[in-house]
């Protein structure tokens, strides 16, 4: 016996036009959607899951062929003296020694390297598998809101994981590798602490960009508006601060530059809730005529 039931037919959802007017806010749906019980959505839920775990494993699978090249171009790369981003700061980069003191240290490293690409790469499947199990049950103008929202978390994730691995690790890790308290100490760094500071550093980033997705949903909730936002900037700079000074060495220019992207990105929010905002009045108009 279905004692739930999340989908109706279109007929039940329509809003009719005398009501909503010309631009209604939730449009009707056209497609012939079934009644599916609470315990089916579960199965659709878990065969969405399947699918992107399935993803992710396809990803690794055929990340492990280029495993070389991952480890060595990008592991690897902000170790030596000659990596592009060292030129770009006009760094005279010191040449990183890495050493492996735990028995299982490469083999956590290489494939907690191939790992960690391969759920990048396929983090799209996740999210497009999400997507279809959201996706019946939404309006027109969800449907649309909800797909820009979910190509704006990805490139704001992307652009953070690579601002932590261009800007964040190189910086990082030519500050500890020069930092000496004494001549008779020699920086030789651990291999698994490496992978763990490398990954903290660039998976650290691409969450903390994700700030302006978070903001645009709790804004649709009414939970955050761009007033309250602006009569919080100056806590929100302490915060910054902050959040830089853990994400970087304990340098004044390593802070700004890790601060600054923050900042904006403080400012793309509240513009962000500003048009969430006017969007709401615009709707809420048009319900009312």
């Amino acid at each position: 016996m279905n004692l739930f039931k999340f989908r109706t037919p279109p007929a039940e959802r329509q809003l009719s036009a005398g009501a909503q007017g010309d631009g209604a806010a939730y449009p009707a749906q056209t497609e012939e959607l079934p009644e599916m019980s609470f315990l089916d959505h579960l199965e659709d839920l878990r065969w969405c899951i399947l699918k992107g775990i399935g993803g992710v494993l396809l990803a690794t699978i055929v990340c492990s062929f280029f495993a070389s090249w991952i480890i060595d171009s990008l592991l690897l790369g902000p170790t030596h003296a000659d990596f592009f981003m060292y030129d770009f700061f006009g760094l005279n980069a010191s040449e990183i020694q890495l050493q492996n003191r735990n028995i299982t240290g490469q083999f956590f490293a290489y494939w907690g390297t191939v790992l960690a690409v391969g759920l990048i790469a396929g983090s799209p499947i996740v999210v497009y598998q999400f997507w279809r199990f959201l996706e019946p049950g939404l309006y027109a103008n969800e449907k649309k809101g909800l797909r820009y929202a979910a190509f704006a978390a990805t490139f704001f994730f992307v652009l953070g994981l690579s601002f932590g691995y261009l800007v964040i690790t190189p910086l990082a890790l030519q500050f500890f590798q020069n930092f000496s308290i004494s001549d008779q100490i020699i920086n030789e760094f651990d291999i698994s602490r490496y992978f763990s500071m490398v990954t903290m550093w660039s998976f650290g980033a691409g969450v903390i960009f994700e700030l302006p997705v978070v903001i645009y949903f709790l804004a649709k909730l009414g939970i955050v508006t761009s007033q309250l936002m602006r009569a919080s900037r100056k806590y929100a700079l302490i915060v910054i601060l902050v959040i830089a000074a853990i994400l970087t060495p304990p340098d004044v220019i390593s802070q700004i530059l890790v601060a600054i992207p923050m900042l904006l990105l403080y400012e793309l929010s509240i513009f962000i809730a500003q048009i969430v905002e006017r969007n709401r009045e615009r709707d809420l108009k048009k319900a009312l005529e």
